[in-house]
């Protein structure tokens, strides 16, 4: 499976910006798609996750700011990110794993996660 993410780019803060992620390849099966976010000499961190029937979680960090949504019928993932503020700056990546039955795992696990995007930048500037 191949994961494209798109819509990075320089936003201020207070701003919105709307990330995708499309897949392709063989994804015609149940899984569990997520976003995480990395600043450099810093460890990734997991933003949000969704599975094959909705079910959604989001880090702490950005609840009630973003929402993780996908389009099946497109194979792609999104992530709205509203009120953005200079400290979700970073490189943002989707990743999906099929090996869980279509439930998301705990967060801790994601990184595990066998297919990942090359990622997409997001400076909020201030």
């Amino acid at each position: 499976v191949q994961l494209v993410e798109s819509g990075g780019g320089s936003a201020q803060s207070g701003g919105s910006l709307r990330l995708s992620c499309e897949a392709s390849g063989d994804t015609d099966s149940r899984n569990c798609m997520v976003w995480f976010r990395q600043v450099p000499g810093q460890e990734r961190e997991g933003v949000a996750g969704i599975d094959s029937d909705g079910d959604i979680g989001y880090a702490d960090s950005v609840k009630g700011r973003f929402t993780i949504s996908q389009d099946n019928a497109k194979n792609t993932l999104y992530l709205q990110m509203n009120s953005l503020k200079p400290e979700d700056t970073a490189m943002y990546y989707c990743a999906a794993d099929w090996s869980y039955g279509g439930s998301c795992p705990a967060m801790e696990l994601w990184y595990d996660f066998g297919d990942w995007g090359q990622g997409t930048q997001v400076p909020v500037s201030s």
